[in-house]
């Protein structure tokens, strides 16, 4: 389909009006393949007046070019069209090449009277069904109407396929809340998880901002629906454009396909847009304008989709300052921050550590159980943890794989003390370099990856491309 959206039936026999979003009406598309103009005319009439959008053509030359320019919801497709041939052979390498475009194109064949060998040929390579010249007409309708039927339940099951392998993670851990300040923010998520509202989470790199959206999803009347997660800061403007709100079958170069967006895959569900103070200005007005109608167009496509989606944002950055710069709209900063749910640091809830440690150390271990010894917890209760919670999973991951006991130790951790001296550079390799840099900077700067890029001389993306290849999560 030339813009993805599902077909919807108003009954049997003939198709209603295919309905983009909720109430977009489009008619499905055919396109017809014959050499002789009569027959071309037949069809044309017959189906539009059976709700069918038609093109055609009198050539395989010209079925290529239209299916590479455009795409269609059913093909009718003869099998003869040299003059004087009936050995079907030009119809059956135009639907080896129809396959090549478009596999999930459903191809039904017309062939004459006595030529029903050409036929099951055709259908044994490739195509849904046949129909037979002179044709029923009613008989002719319902096949196409069936392969359009079977058409939306494939794409139905395409769609629930990436909603699934975007939504499938490990099952979540409750979020500690022994701190006080873990218990207001989690008071306001139990009062807001319910609503609506969209919702602004700020906090430092690595405090758990996606994981406290998952935390709204899963309390909310949307639980049952998907959660999509997306990095709205570490992609290119075109990149993201396509990522957020899909495209249509020759939009771009390699376009060779409809792709759903996330805001479609997230339909009746929750979006989750992180670092949404870097995502790119372009994409801010666009994003801005699906707030505030529900609608957006997939990329190439002029026909709207409506949707119903809460979308929750997340970033690390002084959200005052970024829209003061103008690097983040003021208009979609109201839009997004109904709610402002702010996470505290992991300096700032020590009484949570020892819980956190404990879940993770039971996450990462899957053998003989191990335990923190009271020097190890010790240790983890002193550190200053510029990387929140991240960083204490992965030292916890790291440790519970290098401890040699079952008890894991304060020098399993490998912590450095606060106040000990820098690594010598000299002694370092240039990831390590490059590593101790980027987490220098970031946690000077609470975290703020615009301003760590800025007094490393690189762009914001620049950044998320290095952070992306060293592991290092903002």
């Amino acid at each position: 389909m030339n813009d993805g959206a599902p077909v919807r039936w108003s009954g049997s026999g003939s198709p209603a009006r295919r309905t983009v979003g909720s109430d977009v009406p489009e008619a499905p598309r055919l396109l017809v393949a014959d050499d002789q103009p009569d027959v071309l005319e037949a069809v044309r009439m017959l189906a539009r007046a059976s709700g069918f959008d038609v093109r055609t053509a009198t050539s395989p030359a010209a079925v290529l070019a239209l299916c590479e320019a455009e795409a269609f919801d059913v093909c009718l497709l003869d099998l003869n069209y040299a003059r004087d041939t009936t050995s079907g052979l030009e119809g059956l390498d135009l639907l080896a090449r129809l396959r090549e475009l478009d596999p999930t194109l459903p191809v039904v064949v017309m062939t004459a009277w006595g030529s029903i060998e050409g036929a099951i040929e055709a259908v044994r390579r490739g195509a849904r069904d046949y129909v037979q010249k002179p044709w029923d007409n009613a008989r002719l309708i319902a096949t196409l109407s069936a392969q359009l039927e079977l058409r939306q339940a494939l794409r139905t099951v395409n769609r629930l396929d990436a909603e699934a392998a975007r939504t499938r993670q490990a099952e979540l851990p409750a979020i500690a809340r022994r701190s006080r300040a873990m218990q207001q923010v989690m008071s306001l998520v139990e009062r807001v998880a319910p609503s609506n509202a969209s919702v602004l989470i700020t906090g430092e790199h690595g405090t758990g901002k996606e994981v406290l959206a998952r935390a709204l999803h899963a309390a909310s009347a949307r639980r049952d629906k998907a959660f999509v997660a997306v990095n709205a800061g570490g992609l290119s403007d075109g990149v993201l454009e396509s990522e957020l709100f899909g495209h249509v079958k020759g939009a771009f170069t390699d376009a060779r396909a409809d792709r759903t967006g996330c805001f479609e895959l997230a339909d009746g569900g929750t979006l989750f847009l992180d670092e949404i103070a870097n995502m790119p200005h372009a994409q801010q007005a666009r994003l801005l304008r699906v707030l505030q109608t529900g609608e957006f167009h997939p990329v190439g496509s002029s026909r709207p989709r409506k949707v119903d989606v809460r979308v929750l944002a997340a970033t690390n950055a002084d959200v005052a300052r970024e829209a003061a710069a103008g690097r983040l709209r003021e208009d979609l900063l109201y839009r997004l921050n109904t709610v402002e749910l702010q996470l505290p640091a992991l300096r700032d809830r020590r009484d949570d550590i020892a819980e956190l440690a404990s879940t993770f150390l039971a996450r990462a271990h899957s053998g003989a159980r191990r335990t923190l010894s009271a020097g190890a917890m010790e240790a983890l209760l002193a550190h200053s943890w510029p990387g929140n919670v991240r960083e204490l999973e992965h030292v916890i991951e790291r440790a519970s794989l290098l401890a040699a006991g079952d008890a894991i130790t304060a020098e399993d951790l490998m912590l450095r003390p606060r106040g000990d001296a820098a690594p010598k550079l000299e002694e370092m390799t240039l990831e390590q370099v490059e590593r101790y840099l980027i987490e220098r900077a970031i946690a000077a700067h609470d975290g703020n990856v615009s301003e760590a890029a800025r007094v490393l001389g690189l762009s914001r993306s620049a950044l998320y491309r290095r952070l992306a290849s060293l592991g290092i999560r903002s």
